[in-house]
């Protein structure tokens, strides 16, 4: 029997309706905030994410899929969503509207070779947010705002901000050169991931999984303490915007976020589930003010977030939070003989085109075997078809909750229905 292949997952029954819900929802949330539906190609240019992504991370050096088509070049599935935008953004000259800031948002799969588990597999879907042409801070705090209030929409409990500021270009500088210098006599005591991240970027070994908690990593400078005054001004005006919409914030110096190319805020939204452990963060993000004119845009600046699906519809399965998914069907047909399976059928397509739920029965079971069906679907109403109901074109109709029985006029049913059913 052929499997599928480790680190994907199927999505089908009761999982499917709640991942449905939670995208209808995600899709009025970005209506109600403005932003622009964006959708990539799947596969990109290998480059892309070497010089977006950055050449000194865990994604690029251990976990992209990388292959070579048939023309010889190389490609790479996308690995996160943001560098695949911008590409966009740039080749279609968007910085050229005059209607900045561009407010963009993208949903879909994303691969990267990692080691799967709880809410994290290879092929795995994200949601993301990136606007592009403002550099105010209230731009960052509205940001931040999209995942806090989605999260709370769906009923899950102590949301959590993390922020931190990785400061402009000088202050990145200015913090370089002390971690160099901090890190330098420690190199012996860091694991061999960090003593080459040492060479290429030494901000990237506060990332690191393994020597995260040892003394060394616990005194290492902070970002805070090499801001220059305008990255300073930045972040204050960012947590008074955040303080203004109630949001509940952290000030964590240790949170730098896994790539190379955020510049001022930086952050990650957190919910305490129980039984969650490690995997209580549930979306991150920040600014990235450099990254637009890495990939040969103009300077522009810009500042997003992602977030895994996976892992936050297992935080509502933990949290046993009941999404309101329709789970039942407005009307069942059955038709009694071969001779009434044409006009069951012609009924059931006519609900259906007027926006009822309605199932058939299409296998022929006998009427004891459909009355189970039709509770197993939690149907409404069931409509039995019978030679006189097709004769006299007057309807049987049961309501399956109350069990008192109708006769309806087949040019009449839509109005039963539009009286009896509430289809909100």
């Amino acid at each position: 029997m052929i499997q599928k292949v480790k680190g994907t997952y199927d999505v089908y029954g009761q999982y499917g309706k709640k991942l449905l819900y939670v995208e209808k929802l995600i899709r009025m949330f970005m209506e109600k905030y403005n932003y622009e539906y964006f959708r990539t190609p799947i596969f990109e240019s290998s480059s892309l994410f070497h010089r977006g992504v950055g050449e000194t991370t865990d994604i690029v050096t251990k976990e992209t899929y990388d292959f070579k088509d048939r023309g010889n070049r190389d490609l790479t599935l996308r690995p996160e969503g943001t560098a695949g935008i911008i590409r966009s953004y740039i080749e279609n000259k968007l910085y050229g509207n005059n209607s900045m800031p561009v407010k963009a948002w993208y949903y879909g799969p994303m691969y990267r070779y990692e080691r799967p588990q709880s809410g994290r597999f290879r092929e795995f879907y994200q949601f993301g947010v990136e606007a592009f042409g403002s550099d105010d801070p209230m731009m960052d705090a509205e940001i931040i705002s999209i995942p806090v209030n989605l999260y709370k929409a769906l009923g899950l409990k102590e949301i959590k901000v993390n922020i931190n500021t990785l400061g402009d270009d000088e202050s990145r500088k200015r913090y370089r050169e002390a971690l160099i210098e901090y890190f330098k006599p420690h190199l012996e005591s860091l694991c061999e991931d960090c003593k080459e991240r040492f060479k290429k970027n030494p901000l990237r070994i506060l990332d690191c999984k393994l020597d995260a908690g040892t003394d060394i990593m616990k005194k290492a400078p902070k970002t805070i303490d090499y801001l220059t005054d305008k990255s300073k001004e930045h972040f204050e005006n960012v947590k008074k915007y955040l303080k203004a919409l109630n949001i509940e914030y952290v000030v964590n110096t240790n949170l730098v976020r896994g790539l190379d190319y955020y510049t001022h805020t930086v952050f990650e939204v957190e919910a305490n589930v129980k039984g969650f452990g490690s995997q209580n963060v549930l979306c991150g993000g920040g600014r990235y003010d450099n990254l637009v004119e890495t990939l040969d845009g103009p300077r522009t600046s810009g500042v997003g977030f992602a977030m895994g699906m996976e892992r936050l519809m297992t935080a509502i399965e933990y949290e046993k939070i009941e999404l309101p998914v329709i789970n039942n069907v407005d009307c069942f047909i059955i038709p009694i003989s071969e001779n009434e399976k044409q006009l069951g059928f012609e009924i059931c397509m006519n609900l259906r085109s007027k926006g009822f739920i309605t199932e058939i029965d299409y296998n022929n079971r006998n009427l004891k075997n459909n009355f189970k069906l039709a509770d197993k679907l939690n149907s409404k109403y069931i409509i039995i078809i019978g030679n006189d109901e097709k004769i006299s074109n007057i309807l049987t109709i049961k309501n399956n909750i109350t069990k008192e029985e109708y006769k309806v006029e087949l040019d009449k049913l839509v109005d039963f229905f539009n009286e009896n059913i509430n289809k909100n």
